[in-house]
Formats: C-alpha cells, structure tokens, sequence
C-alpha cells in the first residue's frame, strides 16, 4: 500500500494499545504496541530514502521504494512515525516552492516525471489533504509553517466565497491572481470545509 496508509495502520495499532490499556487489558495494549512499533520500524526502513531526505510515495513490485516526491508522506507526519529529525526534512519538503504553491500543498512536488498541475492526484492542491500535512508538521512542532499553510488555504477559500473545492490547479500563486479552479472539482466539498 501506499506511505500514508502504512501510517494510518500504525496509528491505529497505537490506538488499539492505548483503548486495551485504559481497559485495564495490558496484555493485549502491549501486544497491539508491539505490532505498532514494527511497523513504523518497518515503515522507516522500507520507506526512507536517505538520497531524498524524504519517504518513498510506496514500495513497488519488486520490493523497491518509488522514489518519488509526494505529499502522502505529509501523512506520516500526522501519525506520528517519524523521528523529529525526519519529520523536520519532510516538512521543509513539504514548505518548499516544488510542493506549496502559496495556496495548498501539491499532490506531487514540482518537477517530477509525472508533475502536473491541473492533473487530479499528480500536482493538483486537495485542502482536506493540505489540512491533513498541516496538522502533521504542528504534531512536531512547526507553529510558522502551519500557520502559513491555513493562511494559504483560508485566501484560497476567501477567493471562492468561502465555499472550499474539492481540489485546485496546482499552479504557482500570482500576485493580484486568485487560485486556478480545477474545472470539475465539486463545490463546495464536505471533507475540504
């Protein structure tokens, strides 16, 4: 599966420890902790590549990391897997001009084989996906960044009368130009509000 999912199954085995636990079962909290710290040591030595500073979007058939800059990783970030060191690259990553675009973070950084900004999941801007990386860097910290990602998103929203869509065109913000809507995105959409 891909990066994000392999956090979304560690935070729920860490959650399972903690429910088992406060449920006076420590065996199973333990256990359920157990599986949880496998995976995320999993999680950090299949998908880390040292040479990008950054987590490898999945790991594919022959058992190689695809090594491509992609915003799932801003996921792994809201789960908790990475250390601080490695959260601290994958949010400056994540703030830099290839992923955020002045209104959102990219599906896809800039300049990536498959980058394009007016394509659905490969350089378009999702807010709830955004919102998701943003809450992610404030889990360790990064008040700044996490606040000029809201302001991105709050203008973009601003610019479509408070009606968030369910993505925009993931081109670079313009001085005196608003967000390029992605034509057929629904709006507003429930999960972008």
């Amino acid at each position: 599966a891909v990066v994000e999912v392999q956090g979304y199954a560690y935070a729920a085995l860490k959650c399972m420890s903690e429910l088992a636990t406060r449920r006076g079962n420590e065996t199973q909290g333990t256990e359920w902790l157990r599986k949880a710290d496998a995976l995320r040591a999993a999680i950090e030595e299949r998908f880390w590549v040292p040479q990008m500073h950054y987590y490898a979007i999945a790991i594919d058939g022959e058992g190689a990391p695809c090594r491509v800059y992609a915003s799932n990783a801003g996921h792994l970030l809201y789960c908790g897997v990475p250390s601080e060191e490695r959260a601290a690259l994958v949010a400056a990553q994540l703030m830099s001009t290839r992923f955020s675009s002045g209104w959102g973070i990219r599906t896809l950084a800039e300049k990536e084989p498959r980058y394009n900004p007016m394509s659905y999941h490969n350089g378009s801007i999702w807010p709830h996906h955004t919102s998701v990386c943003a809450a992610g860097i404030s889990r360790y910290g990064g008040r700044d960044n996490v606040a000029q990602i809201l302001n991105d998103i709050f203008e973009a929203a601003n610019e479509f009368g408070m009606r968030l869509r369910e993505l925009l065109c993931g081109f670079p913000r313009i001085a005196g130009q608003g967000p390029a809507p992605y034509p057929v995105a629904c709006q507003p959409q429930a999960w972008s509000s």
